[in-house]
């Protein structure tokens, strides 16, 4: 039997979404080392807002957060990348048996650990290398431990109501009773929310061109970046931001083995971004067996960090 490579599946993601009549492709291929890169220079562009919103609230509420934490439970932060908000939390939570970061860039894990390992030394950091939407077995010592869920950066507004649904409950099964601290970017005037993806400096724009970039590398595509343009736009009905790549001109394009048209205009759907109101996420949470125990929000009401409680 031959062995099914992360390569095929790449190829295959990309044969089915460009095969589409509606073409995508998924977002979680946006970060290869160069997509890590400029997403965390996004971070620091001015237009987004997300990010510092975030980390202020972290600042602000950390020790609220920690008191409301279990005595040696153990830290599960999902699609930890660089971990540089978590380390907020870790310096109020001075009693956690363990911090578990699961991302897929074991780059961005080793460097992360590295980091933490010389502010922390007492703490284990266990790195867990792989999806984060995939069944997590802790280390034996530790699997009776309480756990808490990190998922912060609002990643949960890139996934459509019904897969936010199924990945809240099956991190509710991988937490087994214990509580989550969850990032959700709320609505907001357009006005702050479509910069936030246009950044002025074209950041944004490389971010999503590069996944041309390593379909090119990776696929042997021969997809021409000056024949694409970054574009956000928001979609009203689904309350959500989307990302696209839109052809400037009728073209051709290959990539694992086929060939794919594009007409003058049309586009290639990369990202979602939903963004919620108070009532709506605790109602999504509720149908995927959540209960929301806690919110804290900024000043302005752009973004909240909520605790989930197992309903």
């Amino acid at each position: 039997m031959t062995e099914t490579t992360e390569r095929d599946v790449f190829a295959q993601a990309v044969i089915d979404g460009l095969s589409a009549p509606h073409k995508s492709l998924p977002c979680r291929y946006f970060y290869d080392a160069r997509g890590s890169e400029l997403f965390e220079a996004i971070t620091e562009a001015p237009e987004y807002y997300p990010t510092r919103t975030e980390l202020g609230l972290l600042q602000a509420q950390a020790q609220d957060i920690a008191a409301r934490s279990p005595r040696g439970a153990v830290l599960v932060e999902f699609g930890s990348g660089s971990s540089r908000k978590t380390e907020v939390l870790l310096a109020a939570m001075k009693n956690l048996a363990a911090y578990v970061p699961i991302d897929v860039s074991g780059d961005a894990l080793d460097e992360a650990a590295a980091r933490l390992a010389k502010r922390f030394p007492n703490l284990r950091v266990l790195p867990v290398t792989g999806d984060f939407s995939a069944p997590l077995d802790l280390p034996r010592d530790l699997a009776d431990a309480p756990r808490i869920g990190f998922f912060p950066g609002s990643t949960i507004g890139n996934f459509a109501p019904d897969a936010a649904r199924e990945l809240l409950a099956g991190l509710r099964a991988q937490l087994a009773g214990g509580s989550l601290i969850i990032g959700v970017d709320l609505r907001k005037e357009l006005s702050v929310l479509l910069p936030a993806y246009n950044d002025a400096a074209g950041v944004t724009a490389d971010f999503n061109l590069n996944l041309l970039v390593r379909i090119n590398r990776e696929l042997d595509g021969t997809f021409d970046l000056r024949g694409f343009r970054h574009e956000a736009v928001w979609n009203a009905p689904d309350s959500r931001i989307e990302m696209h790549l839109v052809s400037r001109r009728a073209q051709e394009a290959s990539a694992a083995g086929r060939t794919f048209r594009f007409a003058e205009g049309e586009r290639i759907h990369t990202e979602n971004s939903c963004k919620y109101d108070l009532d709506a996420f605790a109602r999504l949470a509720g149908q995927a067996g959540w209960r929301v125990s806690r919110v804290w929000t900024d000043p302005n009401d752009w973004f909240s960090l909520q605790q989930l409680d197992a309903a």
